[in-house]
């Protein structure tokens, strides 16, 4: 018994463009370019990686820098109000060198520690009346709007210390300073502001701080994501080029059925119905030219008359060959019936068991119709049978097609050799099959006939 399948072809390496690998297995140009797609896919990932990276080091950083903004402005309101407000009494106003002493000494105590570098008191006038900067004490400058808000308002609010400013010559060593100013009162209900310096680079560190604590576990999820999604990628990049060969498979499939469809149908016009109306043409020019008596003229007549007839008739058969007009009309059983009726012309008796298929759905029914074409074509030419005997029947969701003759038969062998050496006829009969989810079963010995079964599922 011999089992036909595609893969009989695949297993015998005989397409180029494939490489060995050391297993024995093969890979080919779809598996690269499926490595080039996932490469691509990884780089395009890599790219949204490293620029969802940059923008969450940037927020995260962002994120940490208003914290600690908010946090030194939290910071100045404690101070302001249970450090600075409890001491300011009228003293202070008027500069008074004790009390000046007593506050720089609580100022220098509770205040200025850590990143606290400077502090400032102001009155509405502008005038500072403590820094613990004894050079600026006395000094006027003009409050600016936002400086005259606060005050105004009793709250706080905060900015970057512009240094080029003449209140804040003492604090150009420091380079960049972050200044909060809140409105406090004197016990004497007198509107004061006080500002709280504080160097940038804690700022910068808190910000760096936060980028750390966020950033990593951020930064791994989106890893980890790439991670995940390149053996998806893989596997649809695989899927796809699967697909892409499958529909080439296909199309070289219909270009050898057609092709090998052509060949048949110019062998067939060329050495019957061409041979025929030649030799008609030669007997009636030699009828016209040799000027035959009555009798031989008419007998010249009746056997053109009888090879035109052939003639016509080997169309017809070709004609059910290619497509059989019955065919999408009255279903299979009737198309089978044209089609064997060529065969029984050639002097082999037909025996068709084909009633339960009527209802066979056309694409079905077309498949087996054209496996039963390509099986009687090679019984014809090949196997000097005498009988065939065909069966079709449906069960189980699965229509089978099976042709029995009593011809010569052949080796197991000599079918690998016929597959192997170009014949497409059984080959893309197998391959039909097998893409419409069936299978082709083909049993010979020498001497004892030959059995072709054909199935498929019926949809």
């Amino acid at each position: 018994m011999r089992l036909y399948h595609p893969a009989m072809e695949s297993s015998r390496g005989g397409r180029g463009g494939r490489d060995k690998l050391g297993d024995g297995s093969e890979i080919g140009p779809g598996q690269v370019r499926a490595v080039g797609m996932v490469a691509q896919f990884a780089a395009a990932g890599l790219i949204v990686l490293l620029a969802l990276a940059a923008l969450i080091a940037f927020a995260a950083r962002q994120a940490g820098i208003e914290q600690a903004v908010e946090s030194a402005q939290q910071v100045t309101e404690v101070t302001a109000n249970d450090v600075v407000e409890p001491r300011l009494d009228g003293r202070i106003a008027q500069r008074d060198p004790v009390a000046l002493t007593q506050f720089d000494q609580a100022m220098h105590r509770y205040v200025l520690h850590g990143s606290l570098v400077r502090v400032k008191l102001w009155d509405a006038s502008g005038q500072i009346i403590y820094s613990d900067e004894p050079r600026l004490i006395g000094s006027h400058f003009a409050l600016d709007t936002a400086e005259s808000g606060v005050l105004a308002r009793q709250r706080a609010a905060s900015e970057v210390s512009d240094l080029a400013r003449p209140e804040n010559r003492f604090e150009s060593q420091y380079r960049k300073l972050l200044e909060v100013y809140v409105g406090v009162r004197g016990t004497d209900g007198r509107a004061l502001l006080f500002e709280a310096y504080f160097r940038y680079d804690a700022v910068n560190r808190a910000g760096l701080a936060a980028w750390q604590k966020f950033a990593p576990p951020s930064l791994g999820a989106l890893l980890g994501l790439e991670v995940v999604q390149i053996p998806f990628a893989w596997s649809l990049a695989r899927r796809l080029q699967r697909q892409q060969r499958e529909r080439e498979r296909l199309l070289r499939h219909a270009v050898d059925s057609s092709d090998l469809e052509r060949r048949h149908i110019a062998g067939a016009l060329h050495d019957g119905v061409v041979q025929d109306l030649t030799g008609v043409t030669y007997a009636l020019d030699a009828a016209r030219l040799g000027k035959p008596d009555e009798e031989r003229r008419i007998e010249v007549i009746r056997e053109s008359a009888s090879r035109l007839r052939g003639s016509v008739s080997a169309l017809r058969s070709l004609l059910v060959d290619i497509y059989p007009p019955s065919l999408a009309d009255e279903g299979l059983p009737l198309a089978l019936t044209e089609l064997t009726g060529g065969l029984e012309d050639t002097g082999i008796h037909v025996e068709l068991h084909v009633a339960d298929t009527e209802r066979l759905p056309l694409p079905s029914a077309a498949l087996l119709f054209r496996c039963a074409q390509e099986v009687l074509r090679n019984i014809a030419a090949h196997s000097n049978a005498e009988s065939v005997e065909i069966t079709a029947w449906i069960r189980d969701g699965t229509a089978t097609l099976m042709i029995d003759d009593d011809g010569r038969g052949f080796d197991e062998a000599e079918l690998g050799e016929r597959l192997g050496g170009g014949h497409f006829g059984l080959r893309s009969l197998g391959d039909l099959l097998a893409d419409a989810g069936g299978r082709l079963e083909v049993r010979s010995a020498p001497g004892q006939g030959t059995r072709v079964e054909a199935e498929i599922p019926v949809n």
